[in-house]
């Protein structure tokens, strides 16, 4: 008996979301397939089957990342007016890092490797995130778009250091 399409799809699910557990914990160069393995309660040569290398397992994790990103930035430009889009666009973003904190830290990661598909694959999510604001911030008829775009992506790295080393007094905005 063969396996549907849908349990493929589900197993490969299933491993890239103990892939980020594990890569966010341990780190990139620490984590094993093995330990993804044990945590999507799998045997490792079920991993490979799936992802020929580690590291193509890490890109497959980012850009389950970078889609989250994009799917709710989506969503809220495509319902916020132009007055709420930036205010609507930060709530999306927290919300990503509360839900999927492992997401957030795995990506504060790869910005130190320096594998060339991972910095490829870090580069189209950024280039894409912040194209997607951009146009945003545009036809919202904000000005200085460019300039707008650049302190949303600014603060947003701000609140990744803020929740990956427990400061909020960082995004402290009072004074």
């Amino acid at each position: 008996m063969t396996k549907s399409p849908t349990a493929s799809v589900n197993r490969r699910h299933d491993i890239v979301s103990a892939a980020i557990e594990i890569f966010a914990e341990l780190g990139y160069y620490r984590a094993t397939t093995a330990k993804v393995a044990e945590r999507a309660q799998i045997s490792q040569p079920y991993v490979f089957k799936f992802f020929s290398t580690k590291e193509a397992l890490l890109q497959a994790a980012l850009e389950v990342s970078w889609t989250r990103i994009l799917d709710a930035f989506r969503l809220v430009i495509g319902t916020a007016g132009p007055e709420q889009l930036e205010k609507e666009l930060v709530e999306a973003y927290a919300k990503i890092m509360n839900d999927f904190q492992n997401e957030t830290l795995l990506q504060m990661q790869a910005q130190t490797i320096r594998e060339d598909v991972i910095i490829q694959t870090m580069q189209k999510g950024f280039r894409e995130t912040q194209q997607l604001v951009y146009d945003a911030f545009k036809q919202a008829g904000h000005e200085k778009p460019q300039e707008k775009t650049l302190i949303f992506l600014a603060r947003g790295m701000l609140c990744n250091i803020s929740m990956a080393l427990a400061l909020p007094e960082l995004m402290n905005t009072e004074e």
